[in-house]
């Protein structure tokens, strides 16, 4: 039985979808993310603030991180956004997430034009017992807008080719997906017992900015055109996505582009090619970048031995590992370890 051109196209959109989501998936499991959920906002109009997280705000309790990836998620209500250094507003409402994968300073409120509010100067609520999580009110009495308010913290070395591929500010509409009730339901789920100061919150609503993140990348990555380049066009290709998902998940194997190629299911120079042009760099050399970005992030967030991460990340002696360590980062291991962190 034959199947009808437009039945093959929905089949091969949904392959790649799935495809997309797995290597996403696979890559963010491989990466050491933390992060919270720290405000709850109830904000009536009119109103508008002016703010950003900060490193520092979270260096306390996030060892090891040097990079924020912020976020407002909009409960009820809604509002306006944009950097403090450009034009480009964007509207957001009920359902939506806008990120700051930069942590850029931005406005947001229902009316723009009005003179901003630090957002560090407004007086907020801290529920006994729970310092992490803060309620806070403001506003003229007007239309309410809710939300609640979060951040990632990682090493920007080890994201960095996730990083480059997003935008300075992204707005990502689920309203009309499941995935959006189920994700208001358990924010509001979180703000009643951090209300209740229940045992837990805090880590369920750490475990929340995690999903949200997740989610908003998946949707976000299903929305590029299908012409796009980069690093997430390339997790979106079921070959380079797939491959890519192998060399984060398993970067200590001897990888050649011949056995990549083998477990991808294309020809090696077929693959080369293709992660190439999507990527920006050869497999093997995007492997190497990736050893030791990840190895940097063992090196300040624990307390193996250098030889024992040099050999976790594929290097079968710690000589070889200093030396394409400090090529990368103009910096021996040891040195790296015992650096102050700078956002």
């Amino acid at each position: 039985m034959r199947t009808s051109p437009s039945r093959a196209l929905d089949r091969d959109a949904g392959l790649l979808v799935r495809g997309s989501v797995d290597a996403l998936s696979d890559v963010l499991k491989a990466v050491r993310l933390d992060g919270a959920v720290y405000l709850n906002a109830e904000f009536t109009a009119p109103w508008c603030i002016v703010g950003k997280y900060g490193v520092a705000s979270a260096r306390e309790r996030l060892a090891g991180g040097d990079h924020i990836v912020f976020f407002h998620y909009v409960l009820e209500g809604r509002a306006s956004v944009r950097l403090v250094d450009r034009a480009d507003v964007v509207d957001v409402r009920a359902g939506d997430i806008v990120l700051f994968p930069h942590d850029d300073r931005h406005l947001m409120g229902s009316d723009l034009h009005i003179a901003p509010v630090e957002v560090e100067t407004l007086k907020a609520e801290v529920p006994p017992g729970d310092g992490d999580f803060i309620h806070l009110r403001h506003g003229a009495g007007g239309e309410v807008t809710r939300f609640v308010c979060g951040y990632l913290a990682c090493n920007r070395s080890v994201l960095r080719p996730l990083l480059e591929s997003l935008p300075r500010m992204m707005r990502v509409g689920m309203a009309d997906a499941s995935v959006s009730t189920m994700l208001r339901e358990l924010f509001r789920t979180g703000v009643r017992e951090t209300a209740r100061v229940r045992p837990g919150t805090h880590s369920v609503l750490a475990r929340l900015s995690e999903l949200i993140f997740v989610e908003a990348l998946r949707r976000y990555v299903e929305a590029l055109p299908l012409d796009g380049k980069g690093w997430l066009a390339g997790v979106r290709d079921p070959h380079v996505g797939r491959a890519l998902a192998l060399l984060h998940g398993e970067a200590h194997r001897g990888w050649t582009v011949d056995a990549l190629a083998r477990e991808v299911a294309l020809s090696r120079s077929a693959l080369a090619e293709r992660f190439t042009q999507l990527v920006g760099e050869p497999p093997i050399q995007y492997l190497m970048r990736w050893r030791l970005a990840r190895a940097a992030e063992m090196l300040r967030s624990g307390r193996e031995p250098i030889a024992r991460v040099a050999e976790r990340n594929g290097y079968e002696s710690e000589a070889a590992f200093s030396r394409a360590f400090r090529r990368e980062f103009n910096m021996p291991p040891g040195a790296w370890r015992k650096a102050p962190i700078t956002p």
